[in-house]
């Protein structure tokens, strides 16, 4: 059943509007390694740009760039429209703490979603059913607590060492809130960034790790999602190269009908 009172997702993603900025707290209960979950902070940024007064449309398109370790505590959002014309619009956000100091740069696009001509050339990656697949145990971290993982491939089997030769990066898996909420744009934007590093799965070790650049791409409005009615996704990510303290990851975001709503990709660090 989805729950009925204030979810952590909505809590922890919960801005105010100011005079020219807007606020937010990082939540205990989406945190990372030295920061708050990523995934949690693209879509902080995301709601504020769907709340604010002169958004028209529906998100196309969310980039952001971790510049650095974002603090426990309070934040300031600096919202901008760039660009409107008659179809788009393109935003610029900038996260601050402390003064001024810019800890997260992020550029969006919305969109007026029209009727055109539709076709879906990517097949669905079928999987066993969410109801039928383990869920995967929970680690330490606070954010992987909040949802529930299905590993349908590649499961990541963490060692003291590295595997040698590398394993695969690739993984399928159902990724649903642990409390279940249905899906929006906040939900796959945040889930977007809710693979494990790709390094983890070639090395089967953790390591170092942090997202420097993620990009999502919307390909259903918020009509196309309340018609699905879904709380969860299938998701497959893989990664192509990791060299000289970074790597790739590409992902696509499935809804169990096997649409498309999503697809992402990032450029990560490690320390290996």
């Amino acid at each position: 059943m989805l729950t009925k009172t204030p979810h952590l997702f909505d809590e922890a993603t919960a801005v105010t509007a100011g005079d020219s900025r807007w606020q937010g707290r990082t939540s205990p209960d989406y945190w990372a390694f030295v920061g708050p979950f990523g995934g949690c902070t693209a879509a902080t940024i995301l709601r504020a740009l769907i709340q604010h007064p002169q958004r028209a449309g529906d998100p196309l398109a969310l980039t952001v760039n971790y510049c650095a370790p974002v603090a426990e505590g309070t934040f300031d959002l600096d919202v901008r429209l760039v660009k409107a014309n008659r179809s788009s619009q393109h935003w610029s956000v900038e996260m601050t703490q402390g003064g001024g100091d810019v800890v997260t740069l992020a550029t969006a696009v919305f969109a007026e979603r029209r009727p055109s001509w539709s076709h879906q050339q990517a097949d669905f990656p079928g999987a066993t059913p969410f109801e039928e697949t383990l869920p995967f145990p929970s680690l330490a971290m606070s954010w992987v607590k909040q949802y529930d993982f299905r590993f349908v491939a590649g499961e990541p089997k963490l060692r003291s060492g590295p595997t040698n030769p590398p394993s695969s990066a690739y993984s399928k898996l159902w990724i649903a809130d642990r409390v279940p909420r249905r899906l929006d744009a906040l939900s796959l934007m945040s889930m977007s960034d809710a693979f494990f590093g790709r390094v983890f799965h070639a090395r089967r070790e953790l390591v170092p790790f942090g997202t420097v650049s993620l990009t999502t791409y919307f390909h259903v409005d918020t009509d196309d999602l309340a018609a699905e009615g879904a709380t969860r996704v299938l998701a497959a990510a893989d990664g192509r190269i990791f060299h000289k303290s970074y790597g790739d990851q590409h992902g696509e975001l499935w809804s169990p009908s096997g649409r498309l709503l999503a697809t992402t990709t990032q450029i990560a660090y490690f320390k290996a």
